[in-house]
């Protein structure tokens, strides 16, 4: 720890939303810089659960001034780190994460020893890898390496589908409300034994899966929703889906997957090549200027293919997960 930083740390919920909003357009301002993200739908529904004053986290003062915080949310046993976030130091990165540090250790005591609570995750999207691994490890969790990627739509050269295989009774179109609950079974079935479900285990069922997507469909916290370039390769007169794309605004000119996955019986047929040029299309005819998405590196199939689609690697940050009953049995 740095001598010269003397913090306090401080319960989230003693705070107003006028006391975060300088903070938070901080954040804004980096989440623009480094991801061209626009964060503020993201801080304006904050800053309306913080004059709630049922938020819970943490907030870090230094001579008066507040210049960090962390919170979470809770679902079921479960508890999600949603940001931690410190007002960058000029000249100084290290103090701005011994700052975050500060923080993330009074968020991980207080859920670790909440009974409550026998899980935890998080994904630090603005932290770069490795950032706050001794922390984390320190604390019991597992760390997994995540790639933030992004594709160029003005000089990408997109993959002109459909694919040189059969796809009898399927056919390729923007998302509809009624795709839903079919939507939900595929996410479950994809992503059975996925690395993908050990870090977001809403993944593991179709009834997490829906609630998943509930948070995307309905919620700013990813962008939003555009049914209009999101697509569903879905079979003609039934309901059911076997490949599916979604895609969010995140700026005005950038959009952003959410999520894509193909059923089992019909991966490694160009498909999920075939989604991403068709949504970049509709995107580009729009005026976009980017779509990026995130990927875990050890998933090295979806890895490769966004490479071959024109991804390039932005930045890498960790998504991190604790399980008390994992802890109970070393």
């Amino acid at each position: 720890m740095t001598p010269a930083l003397h913090l306090e740390i401080l319960d989230l919920r003693h705070f107003s939303a006028s006391n975060l909003k300088p903070v938070l357009e901080a954040e804004s301002l980096v989440w623009n810089q480094r991801l061209r993200w626009d964060f503020h739908a993201s801080a304006n529904l904050l800053l309306q659960y913080l004059d709630s004053r049922l938020l819970p986290g943490y907030v870090a003062i230094e001579n008066g001034r507040i210049c960090g915080y962390v919170f979470c949310v809770y679902e079921s046993e479960k508890a999600l780190v949603g940001d931690v976030f410190a007002v960058p130091s000029p000249g100084s990165p290290q103090l701005t994460a011994d700052v975050e540090r500060r923080l993330l250790e009074h968020m991980i005591e207080l859920l670790q020893h909440s009974p409550g609570v026998d899980r935890i995750e998080s994904q630090l999207l603005l932290r770069p890898h490795g950032t706050h691994a001794d922390t984390l490890r320190n604390a019991g969790f597992q760390i997994y390496e995540r790639l933030f990627m992004e594709l160029e739509l003005s000089s990408a050269n997109l993959f002109e589908g459909p694919p040189n295989d059969r796809l009898d009774g399927l056919e390729l179109r923007a998302w509809k409300d009624s795709d839903f609950s079919a939507a939900g079974h595929l996410i479950a079935d994809a992503y059975g034994g996925h690395l993908d479900a050990t870090i977001n285990d809403q993944y593991r069922s179709v009834a997490g899966s829906l609630r998943f997507l509930h948070n995307i469909v309905r919620f700013p916290g990813c962008g939003l929703f555009d049914p209009g370039s999101s697509r569903v390769l879905a079979y003609r007169g039934r309901d059911e889906i076997a490949a599916l794309l979604l895609c969010s605004r995140v700026r005005e000119d950038v959009g952003h997957v959410t999520q894509i996955c193909v059923s089992r019986q019909y991966r490694r047929r160009g498909l999920g090549a075939w989604l991403l040029a068709d949504c970049s299309r509709a995107l580009r005819s729009h005026g976009f200027q980017a779509l990026t998405l995130t990927v875990t590196r050890e998933n090295s199939e979806a890895v490769a293919l966004y490479h071959r689609s024109g991804f390039i690697t932005r930045q890498t940050f960790d998504a991190m997960v604790w399980e008390r009953r994992a802890r109970a049995r070393t």
